[in-house]
This record gives structure tokens, sequence and C-alpha cells, in this order.
């Protein structure tokens, strides 16, 4: 498949994740997706990332935070849709999941939300 050139964005602040969870969101065994159409017409997609400390100590959430962080870099532009935002929610088997049963979570919860 070819890639989209599309434009990833980040979300920072707390205001942004909370508008992103009244909207849409998909749960996966290793993942929960969030997504909200984006109040402005842009055609960029902004992702934020998230684990709780319910799911271990700060070397597990980073190592989550950036295995999701991968995963969006690689499938949003394929399958997101533009001018929305999504929130990757770390979940507890995110960690020890294969990384191939990691993507296919994501890759079918970008479907579903699509």
């Amino acid at each position: 498949m070819a890639i989209k050139n599309i434009k990833l964005g980040k979300l920072k602040k707390r205001s942004e994740f909370l508008y992103v969870r009244d909207g849409r969101y998909q749960a996966k065994p290793t993942v929960v997706i969030q997504m909200r159409a984006q109040s402005g017409t842009t055609e960029m997609i902004n992702v934020g990332f998230t684990a709780t400390k319910k799911i271990g100590n700060a070397v597990v959430r980073n190592r989550c935070k950036r295995r999701l962080r991968e995963l969006a870099r690689a499938l949003l532009p394929l399958h997101g849709k533009p001018g929305h935002n999504y929130v990757f929610i770390a979940r507890a088997g995110t960690a020890k999941a294969e990384w191939v049963d990691l993507q296919k979570d994501v890759e079918k919860a970008l479907l579903r939300l699509a």
C-alpha cells in the first residue's frame, strides 16, 4: 500500500485529551483507541498517547508508549481519517504482547473507527 502524505501532529494538553475522550472509541485486548473529529477544518491527524500507573512502573509505561508511537507512525497515515484526533491508551497487555498481535489490534481498531 502507498503511504498517504498526511502530517501527524501531537496532542499535548489535558484539555485536548479530554476533548477526544467524548468521541468514539474501540477497545482491543492490548490497546484502546479514541477518535474525535477536530473542531476546525484541517487535513492533519493529531495523536496522543497515555498509559496509567495501573500498567506498571515508569519503565513499563514508557515502553508501552514507545510501541504505540511506532504503530501510530506506521498505521495512521494508512487507516486514520484526516481532520481527526486520536488517543492511544495502553492496556496491561501492551508491554508484553507480541508485536504482530499488537499491530493487528491497532489495525483492527483503526479500521472499525474509520
